[in-house]
């Protein structure tokens, strides 16, 4: 059986690191020969995870092609979110648990896409269906990447099977999940170390929604005011990219991750169906307060692709 590549998307956050890592284990015990690599070189906050657990940073890569010819994708199928040969390579498995858009194979695959709050959740019942156990230290980055794309169980994408996900891994890893993820929270939003094209891209997704290109950031901040004070140079920032890659609208979604509360920064066309989508009106420096919004894949993709379509 020959070598497959397993991996997130790009700008990899917590989950797409974790997740790569976890179902790359999860194929070994089933006999394949895998290697979790990542898109992109951890955040912060996925950069605390590995440190805290003791491990290993994945392998970044530009490109597949040249060194297989199969890959498993984890939190993602958008093809504009993937390595940039994609279509260079057979896609033999995804797992994933966001809107299925932008994606063809030409040969049959296996699947696996549930609405949960985290790619991970998903793999800790496929651990469950497989009877192979989760080890301590694999449970302990599971149950960071939930904590991470849930906000701690804040968000209103988490589920049940989130909720229950994290109790048991909590249970394996022997830790203080509450505790751990505040501090874990934390250590993703020091804004200050992080220039202002490191900001609009650490945690950026490109989408097609209307036949217009839109790019989504979002920046965890435990304070609105570490952003304000940069805002202008940041806009400045968004708008040289969006010219540059030919982004018709680009957003940050600024989340502050004590309180879940967020603020939009807008720059380019249609901010009139940005205004639609969350039926609010942009202030005169194109920012406008979203108020619980917290989830960029279910409080702001759909609204903004309904109102673009």
């Amino acid at each position: 059986m020959s070598k497959e590549l397993v991996f997130g998307h790009q700008n990899p956050d917590t989950d797409a690191i974790v997740a790569a890592k976890a179902y790359s284990y999860l194929q070994n015990q089933l006999g394949y020969d895998t290697e979790a690599v990542a898109l992109g070189q951890p955040n912060p906050e996925t950069n605390f995870v590995l440190n805290y657990f003791d491990e290993t940073t994945p392998r970044v890569i530009k490109t597949a092609s040249n060194e297989v010819d199969s890959v498993m994708l984890v939190d993602h199928n958008e093809f504009q979110q993937s390595v940039s040969d994609i279509k260079d390579v057979k896609i033999t498995h995804v797992v994933d648990h966001h809107r299925i858009s932008n994606f063809q194979t030409e040969l049959p695959l296996y699947y696996r896409a549930e609405p949960l709050g985290c790619c991970s959740t998903i793999l800790v019942k496929m651990f469950d269906e497989n009877k192979i156990e989760i080890p301590a230290q694999l449970a302990g980055l599971m149950l960071s990447a939930i904590i991470s794309d849930t906000l701690l169980l804040k968000s209103p994408t988490t589920t049940d099977d989130d909720k229950i996900a994290v109790k048991t891994l909590a249970e394996i890893a022997d830790i203080d999940y509450e505790k751990y993820g505040i501090e874990m929270l934390k250590a993703g939003t020091n804004v200050a170390a992080k220039s202002d094209q490191e900001l609009i891209d650490s945690d950026a997704k490109s989408f097609t929604m209307g036949g217009k290109s839109v790019r989504i950031d979002q920046i965890n901040v435990v304070d609105f005011d570490d952003i304000d004070k940069r805002q202008d140079d940041i806009k400045k920032a968004m708008s040289a990219e969006a010219s540059d890659k030919g982004y018709d609208l680009f957003l940050v979604l600024v989340t502050n991750v004590l309180n879940s509360d967020s603020k939009l920064i807008a720059v380019g066309s249609s901010l009139d169906a940005v205004e639609k989508a969350f039926n609010e009106k942009f202030a005169s420096d194109n920012t406008m307060p979203l108020p619980g919004v917290v989830s960029r894949k279910k409080q702001v993709v759909p609204p903004l692709t309904d109102a673009l379509s």
